[in-house]
C-alpha cells in the first residue's frame, strides 16, 4: 500500500515540468551556464574536459568557447569578463599544468574583488590520489582561507549533484565580496549520463547597512571639518555609483578612488579628487593624513591604496574611520575603525544616499581646491623626443567616450592612471580594466576579451615591454576571432621599469637582472595579422593613433622610450642621484 506522502496532488503533477532527457553531464554542465545567461567563455582545450568540449558544440548557436593561447592569459579574459558583466567570468582549463597557469587569474580575482568561476578538468576518480598523469589536488591548491586564491573550491564527484555545484558557485562568486571560485571536474564524472535539471538563474542578496550605522554615520559626518571619501572595490553596479554621486554632491564630500578603481566616480566631476594609489599626488595624499574622517566605500583599505598603509596608520589611523564593505571578513582584519558597516556595493551607494545633508558644510571650499589640486596634477614638463603625458592626454582626446581601458603591471601605467580620466560606471559601464594584484601580462588578454565581448566599444590597451610578452600570444586570440576595435600601445624602454626604479633606489648604479632584450614589437603584431607601427617622437604619435582608431583592425603602436624616463615624476637620474646623496 503506498503512503499519501509518496504521491504528489495530481494538479502538481499534471504542472511538473518534464524531465530533463538523460545527457553526457558536460552538456549538462553547458546548459548550466545557459540557464545562469553565459554566453562566452574562455579556456585552453584539454582531453581532461572532452565532454564539455562537445557540449559547446552541441549549443554553439548560444554559446561560444574562445580558445586561447595559454592558460593565463585565458584566466586574465575570464577576469575580465567578471569585471564588465557583474556576473562570474568563465573559464575552462585542463588539469595540471592547466590549472597552474591559470592560477595567477584566480589570484588577480581574487585581490580584484572580481566574481569568476574557473573549471578544471581531473583525473578519472579510479585514479585518484595515485599521482596519476597531472593529477593535483585541486582543494589544497586554490584552498580557500585568509590568504588562500579562490572563495570556495570543490570537486564534483556525482554527475547528478552537477547543476547544485554549479548553481552554488555562482551565488558563491558573487555574494558578499565578489570573487573567485574552482571547480574540479573529474573526466570519467562529465561522460556520465544524468537527467539532473539545471537549476534557475543566480541573483546575488544585497546586504544594507544597519540603520542604526547610517545614523552613526550621519551625526560623524556633522562633526567632521575635513571629511575625505574613497571608493571603489568590486560589486559596484552603475546605479549605485550614480547614488554614490548624488551622496557626494549633497554633502560636498571630496571623493578619490582606489588604487586602479578610478572608474567608481566620474573623473570629470567637480568633486572627484584623484586616485588613491601608486604615485599618488603629493596634494592628494597630504590631503587624506589631514582629513578628520575618511569614509572608505567597498574597498580593502590595502598596501596600495593606503600608501603602503601610511595614509592611514595601521591599525589606528589618526583620522576617525568608517569602512563600509560586502564582506565581514575584510571589516577589522587591518584597521580599528570608528565605524564598520557590512553592505554589498550595490546597496551601499542607494543607503549613503538616504542620510540627510545639512544647508551647508564648512568644508566645501576644501572639495573644490582638491578638485583643482586633481587638474594642476594633470600638467607635468615635457619630456622629449617622446612626451608619455602628451601621448596620454592624446589618447584620451581622440578615444570615444566610452573607451574601455587596460593595463597590465609595471611603471608605464602610471601615464595611463595620471593623465587619462576615466567617466563613471553609470554612463558606458566599466571602462577601466587593471589589476589591483599587480599581475604582469594582465592588460593585452583583458583588452582582447574586452573587445570580444563589446565589439561596438573602443579598447585601449597600454603595456610595457615586460608587461606585453608576458601573454604576447594571445594576439592571435584576437586575430582568430575577428577582435576589431583595439589599440595596444606598447611603452618599450627596454627595462623592467618598476624593478629598475627600485634598483636605482636601493642600489643606485648597480643594475642587475632587469635589462631585456626587446623583439620588433610592430614586426611581431604584423606576423600575428595585426596592423602595426613604431612611433619614436610624441609628434608621430598623434597621427598613428588616429590611423588605429579608423582602422577597424587590431592595431598595435610601439613607442621607443629612453631607459631613463621611468615614471610620470621623475627619472632615473633623479632617482639615482636622491639615492647617493643619501649615502645608499
Amino acid at each position: 500500500m503506498t503512503d499519501a506522502h509518496d504521491t504528489a496532488p495530481p494538479s502538481a503533477v499534471a504542472n511538473a515540468a518534464p524531465a530533463p532527457r538523460a545527457r553526457m553531464a558536460g552538456h549538462a554542465l553547458v546548459e548550466a551556464l545557459l540557464a545562469q545567461g553565459v554566453d562566452t567563455c574562455f579556456g585552453v582545450p584539454g582531453e581532461s574536459y572532452l565532454a564539455v568540449l562537445d557540449g559547446f558544440h552541441e549549443h554553439r548557436d548560444q554559446i561560444r568557447f574562445i580558445a586561447c593561447r595559454q592558460e593565463g592569459g585565458a584566466a586574465f579574459m575570464a577576469e575580465a569578463q567578471g569585471k564588465l558583466s557583474g556576473r562570474p567570468g568563465i573559464c575552462f582549463v585542463t588539469r595540471g599544468p592547466g590549472a597552474t597557469n591559470a592560477s595567477i587569474g584566480v589570484h588577480t580575482a581574487l585581490q580584484d574583488s572580481t566574481p569568476m568561476i574557473l573549471f578544471v578538468g581531473q583525473v578519472a576518480s579510479d585514479q585518484r590520489d595515485r599521482e596519476a598523469f597531472q593529477e593535483m589536488d585541486y582543494r589544497q591548491m586554490f584552498g580557500p582561507g585568509t590568504l588562500g586564491l579562490a572563495k570556495w573550491v570543490a570537486e564534483v564527484q556525482d554527475a547528478n549533484r552537477l547543476p547544485e555545484y554549479v548553481a552554488r558557485a555562482f551565488h558563491t562568486a558573487m555574494q558578499g565580496r565578489p570573487g573567485p571560485v574552482v571547480l574540479s571536474l573529474p573526466e570519467d564524472m562529465l561522460t556520465t549520463l544524468t537527467d539532473a535539471p539545471v537549476l534557475p538563474r543566480a541573483e546575488p542578496a544585497h546586504a544594507w547597512p544597519a540603520p542604526g550605522g547610517l545614523r552613526d554615520l550621519r551625526a560623524m559626518l556633522m562633526a567632521a571639518q575635513r571629511p575625505f571619501v574613497i571608493a571603489g572595490g568590486g560589486g559596484w553596479t552603475p546605479e549605485s555609483v550614480q547614488a554614490l554621486q548624488r551622496f557626494a554632491e549633497n554633502w560636498q564630500l571630496p571623493v578619490g578612488c582606489g588604487f586602479r578603481f578610478q572608474d567608481t566616480f566620474d573623473n570629470s566631476h567637480p568633486l572627484y579628487a584623484g586616485d588613491v594609489g601608486i604615485g599618488i599626488n603629493p596634494a592628494l595624499a597630504r590631503r587624506i593624513r589631514e582629513a578628520d574622517l575618511v569614509l572608505a566605500v567597498g574597498v580593502r583599505l590595502g598596501e596600495m591604496t593606503t600608501g603602503g598603509y601610511s595614509l592611514l596608520q595601521a591599525p589606528r589611523p589618526a583620522q576617525r574611520l568608517v569602512h563600509i564593505h560586502a564582506g565581514p571578513e575584510e571589516l577589522g582584519r587591518v584597521y580599528a575603525a570608528d565605524l564598520m558597516l557590512q553592505s554589498s556595493m550595490a546597496a551601499a551607494g542607494k543607503a549613503l544616499e538616504t542620510l540627510a545633508a545639512p544647508p551647508s558644510v564648512p568644508w566645501a571650499s576644501l572639495a573644490a581646491q582638491a578638485h583643482a589640486d586633481y587638474l594642476a596634477n594633470q600638467e607635468g614638463a615635457a619630456v622629449e623626443p617622446m612626451d608619455m603625458a602628451a601621448v596620454m592626454k592624446t589618447v584620451q582626446r581622440l578615444a570615444p567616450a566610452d573607451t574601455v581601458y587596460t593595463n597590465g603591471a609595471g611603471n608605464f601605467s602610471g601615464w595611463l592612471h595620471r593623465f587619462v580620466a576615466y567617466p563613471g560606471m553609470q554612463h558606458h559601464g566599466r571602462s577601466q580594466l587593471a589589476c589591483t594584484s599587480g599581475a604582469m601580462g594582465y592588460g593585452l588578454p583583458a583588452a582582447v576579451a574586452a573587445s570580444l565581448l563589446h565589439p561596438e566599444r573602443m579598447v585601449v590597451n597600454v603595456a610595457g615591454d615586460g608587461d606585453l610578452l608576458m601573454t604576447g600570444q594571445e594576439m592571435a586570440t584576437a586575430t582568430g576571432y575577428g577582435a576589431g576595435r583595439l589599440v595596444s600601445i606598447v611603452v618599450d624602454n627596454g627595462t623592467y621599469g618598476t624593478i629598475r626604479m627600485h634598483q636605482e633606489r636601493e642600489y643606485p648604479g648597480r643594475v642587475s637582472g632587469s635589462d631585456l632584450f626587446n623583439p620588433d614589437f610592430a614586426a611581431l603584431a604584423r606576423a600575428y595579422g595585426w596592423q602595426a607601427e613604431r612611433v619614436d617622437t610624441t609628434e608621430a604619435f598623434e597621427p598613428a593613433f588616429a590611423r588605429a582608431l579608423a582602422s577597424g583592425k587590431p592595431t598595435l603602436i610601439h613607442v621607443k622610450l629612453e631607459a631613463d624616463v621611468i615614471t610620470s615624476r621623475t627619472t632615473l637620474t633623479a632617482i639615482r642621484q636622491a639615492a647617493l646623496a643619501q649615502g645608499r
